[in-house]
């Protein structure tokens, strides 16, 4: 069982621990496997990667740059990609050349999907035929699992950033309020009309409406009378 999300790490940490421990895991559990490399990405052509040996790395790498080769097949088509030898492999040309100058000799890769997240696991042999049990074994139970906990991780993350947005507007809705006050004595308009000066400020000056709203308090009204007249005729 993975350990339970750290959630006062950032998002960033938690999730490359996530990544790392997975590959790890993995390797561990196929007995005839030399190394993992697992990668995840979400919503986004950057894809992160993390292997447990470096000389593995360059073989994810050169997938996600040329976009082919067997994670690029895996996340097409959605199930494991293997092959048995690839010395016999007439797929993937210079993914093929790669891993046979590193030693490799076969290789799986997993696809998992969970709300936008998507993560494969790939694992390599020394030896060819050595492989396939680790589709449907603890591999792939395990793989699933993490996948869902980053799924997980992301909904938390989005929830924190939902509630620091709805108390930053709950925080700021007085002085808008109040500078609407201002601005509708100055104008002599309905407070819609008023706050929409205030947003038309805002957007032309590419400040915070509450900064808006501030500077409008601080200053009473004073001196924004013609200002505030040109920015509501434009508003309307």
């Amino acid at each position: 069982m993975l350990p339970e999300p750290e959630h006062q790490e950032s998002g960033t940490t938690s999730t490359a621990r996530r990544l790392s421990l997975l590959a790890e895991q993995s390797m561990r559990c196929a007995p005839a496997c030399c190394g993992a490399v697992a990668t995840i990405s979400g919503n986004g052509p950057e894809r992160r990667v993390s292997a447990t040996h470096p000389d593995l790395a360059p073989l994810a790498s050169v997938q996600l740059a040329r976009n082919d080769g067997p994670i690029p097949s895996a996340l097409d088509a959605g199930e494991p990609v293997d092959t048995d030898d690839l010395l016999t492999e007439d797929r993937w040309p210079g993914y093929r050349a790669l891993a046979l100058a590193a030693g490799v000799r076969s290789c799986v890769t997993l696809p998992f999907r969970r709300s936008g997240i998507e993560v494969t696991v790939s694992l390599y042999g020394y030896r060819p035929h050595s492989l396939q049990p680790s589709v449907c074994g603890p591999v792939s139970a395990l793989a699933g699992e993490t996948t869902t906990a980053l799924a997980r991780d992301r909904r938390y993350r989005a929830a924190l950033a939902e509630v620091e947005h709805l108390e930053t507007a709950l925080r700021s809705r007085p002085v808008i309020d109040q500078a609407s006050g201002i601005v509708m004595h100055v104008l002599a308009c309905e407070s819609a009309a008023a706050f929409a000066v205030l947003r038309t400020i805002s957007q032309r000056t590419n400040r915070k409406l509450a900064d808006v709203a501030e500077a409008v308090v601080r200053a009473k009204g004073r001196g924004l009378e013609s200002e505030l007249s040109a920015l509501a005729a434009s508003a309307d």
